[in-house]
């Protein structure tokens, strides 16, 4: 646990004293999920505990960011997103998390990772929180995980396929908005 973000759980800096619910019942437990129906005081609530992640938001020593494209399942289509991937272990901290999907996913090796903030993913329904990692990369001579493609892209163009709906991962747009704010293009 890093003790400026707080725990995954429980409260960050700024924010109110957790609450919870009245009652809980697991309904599923899968190999990377649970769901959970709380009965909280405006009704029942169904949540997904998933573990956290992190995503890195590289840059090759020419400049370019690195794009994985790679085939999800749920929403039917390939997407262009940033690395990213959940904490294997669970315990395994953020930064260490960062490298070693970068490493897997694009065969490029992070040099230097800087803390870009952590954020829930979609605390409508999930505990999941990202933390968020700033890279400057080279590569590692070896390839990236089968069935992923490796896209770099200028920082400008891939903002450019933000606005335009041809990258449409939350995360993607999120990461590459704070390293524009953090490196000043």
């Amino acid at each position: 646990m890093d003790p400026e973000l707080g725990p995954s759980s429980g409260t960050w800096p700024g924010e109110r004293a957790p609450v919870g619910p009245r009652s809980a019942r697991e309904v599923f437990a899968g190999r990377l999920i649970r769901v959970v129906v709380e009965r909280w005081p405006a009704g029942e609530r169904e949540v997904v505990h998933h573990p956290d992640g992190c995503v890195v938001v590289a840059f090759t020593l020419e400049g370019s960011v690195l794009l994985v494209r790679q085939s999800r399942e749920a929403v039917r289509r390939s997407l262009l997103e940033l690395p990213a991937g959940v904490r294997a272990p669970a315990d395994e901290g953020g930064a260490a998390c960062a490298a070693r999907e970068l490493l897997e996913e694009t065969g490029y090796r992070a040099l230097r990772l800087e803390p870009l903030g952590r954020f829930y993913s979609s605390p409508g329904f999930t505990d999941e929180a990202l933390e968020f990692f700033l890279a400057d990369a080279e590569p590692a001579g070896r390839p990236a995980e089968p069935g992923i493609e490796v896209v770099r892209m200028a920082l400008g163009d891939a903002l450019r396929a933000v606005r335009e709906g041809r990258i449409v991962d939350a995360k993607t747009a999120l990461g590459l908005l704070l390293a524009r704010h953090r490196r000043d293009f």
